[in-house]
């Protein structure tokens, strides 16, 4: 039987407290029926003895403390889930604003999902193409791995997330089994519309499920809008075997959220105000991707962040990169100059690029020309800066072809557009080709029968 409790005994901003209150459970979902019959929901936050702390999950404009009735369902948030969900777009709390059918689902789990064992986890080592060039060839993209996009305010991170998710696949895959999750977290109106405008558009929607959380939602729903997302990658991948892309944008906007709940819980702030659990809940996340052993699907996730004045040491993109396996990190500089995607090659890293790469997955020669281009590149750009500095009579006639090489680079591999789709072959061809501006001699990390089947032939 379900308890109505008349004994709310203050409401402070979001949150509202409850006397005398058995047998309910942290986490816990609950209805506030107000006494013109509105229903409210909320959340436990914390329990001391019989009193508990809730999170209106609305306003709390309007409640009558003497007048309204609180009962809680006796379970926390849960998904609705089942293959239909591919094609459909979701509120952050998981209800459908597509305009179509509620789902029937196959189960509805617990959106608090536990991070997979590490002892029941297998390696990630299979390639996923993105069809870019400067995560493909440098910084590939492995099936089951977290790499996180860390980007600047105004960037075009938006773009180049519905560029991956439209592009990404599992190579020898028809597609079927290869799915994207997407979830937009605390983004404003028209970006949500591009998004799923675009998926529209380009067909890209059939194999995606869209999760879209507004800036004028609560920051309630803000927190949860990444669970949803991360639950319905869970059934996908390993309940219906399938491979999924998981994509979130934006954490920052969901590290505002949790912020502004531990203020109003007025917790003890950890470093730039943000709670000092901010590394664990975190984790809690990206750590439900992963692949498992016994089962054929993969979550892979891309979690895409803004550092809030381009900084590094923020403690959102810091805590992210300690979780995760690398970063690609998008360039204001790039920006400038008008090269799409904007991403910084350098500063840039994805721990598992070894694991992907290679006879059977890309191509023999990927390893030995992605770290010739990189230290070329390096090089490129040390001259160009010595260059400034002394002028370019200084440098030597090797170094004059190394910031040439510099300038090229940027120009033909890094920029491609965001609508631009290169298959692994085309983005090796192209580093070849570039590498063909400096001296055979230079070639000195690749080795010999390589260089000697793959360097390219004048014509």
């Amino acid at each position: 039987m379900v308890r109505e409790y008349k004994t709310i005994e203050e409401v402070a901003g979001p949150l509202m407290l409850v006397k005398k209150v058995d047998g309910v459970k942290y986490d816990e979902l609950g209805e506030i029926e107000l006494p013109g019959g509105e229903v409210r929901r909320c959340r436990v936050l914390e329990i001391n003895g019989s009193n508990v702390l809730v999170q209106l999950f609305d306003s709390a404009q309007g409640i009558n403390i003497a007048n309204s009735k609180v009962r809680f369902s006796g379970h926390g948030m849960q998904l609705p889930v089942s293959r239909d969900m591919l094609g459909r777009v979701f509120s952050g709390m998981g209800e459908p604003i597509d305009g179509g059918p509620r789902l029937i689902p196959d189960k509805t789990p617990d959106i608090n999902g536990t991070p997979i064992n590490p002892a029941a986890r297998r390696y990630p080592s299979e390639f996923i193409q993105t069809g870019i060039s400067t995560i493909d060839g440098l910084n590939t993209l492995v099936r089951g791995q977290k790499l996180p996009i860390f980007s600047g305010s105004g960037l075009p991170h938006a773009a180049l997330a519905a560029q991956i998710a439209r592009q990404a696949k599992v190579r020898g895959d028809d597609g079927s089994k290869f799915a994207v999750v997407f979830a937009a977290v605390g983004i404003t109106f028209e970006e949500a519309d591009f998004f799923i405008s675009d998926f529209k558009r380009t067909g890209a929607i059939d194999r995606t499920v869209m999760f879209v959380n507004l800036a004028s939602d609560p920051a309630i729903e803000r927190i949860s809008t990444p669970r949803m997302a991360l639950t319905a990658a869970e059934y996908l991948a390993f309940d219906c075997d399938m491979h999924v892309l998981v994509i979130i944008t934006d954490i920052t906007n969901y590290a505002e959220a949790l912020r502004e709940v531990s203020a109003a819980r007025k917790e003890v702030p950890g470093r730039r105000g943000y709670p000092g659990y901010l590394y664990t809940d975190l984790a809690t996340m990206y750590e439900r991707a992963g692949r498992k052993i016994g089962s054929e699907g993969s979550i892979t996730m891309i979690p895409i962040l803004t550092m809030p004045e381009d900084d590094k040491t923020h403690p959102i993109p810091d805590l992210t990169g300690y979780i995760t396996e690398g970063q690609i990190i998008l360039s204001r500089e790039m920006y400038r100059k008008g090269y799409m995607p904007p991403v910084d090659v350098l500063p840039s890293l994805s721990r598992l690029k070894d694991k992907g790469i290679g006879v059977g997955k890309t191509r023999e020669d990927h390893a030995s020309t992605m770290n010739q281009l990189f230290a070329s590149y390096a090089r490129g750009r040390d001259a160009k800066e010595l260059m400034v500095v002394l002028g370019e009579a200084a440098l030597t006639p090797v170094d004059r072809l190394y910031a040439r090489f510099s300038d090229e680079f940027e120009k033909k591999y890094i920029n491609q557009g965001f609508y631009e789709n290169r298959s692994i072959e085309e983005t090796l061809d192209i580093g070849w080709s570039l590498l063909k501006l400096l001296p055979r001699s230079e070639m000195k990390r690749i080795k010999p029968e390589i260089l000697d089947k793959y360097w390219p032939v004048e014509e």
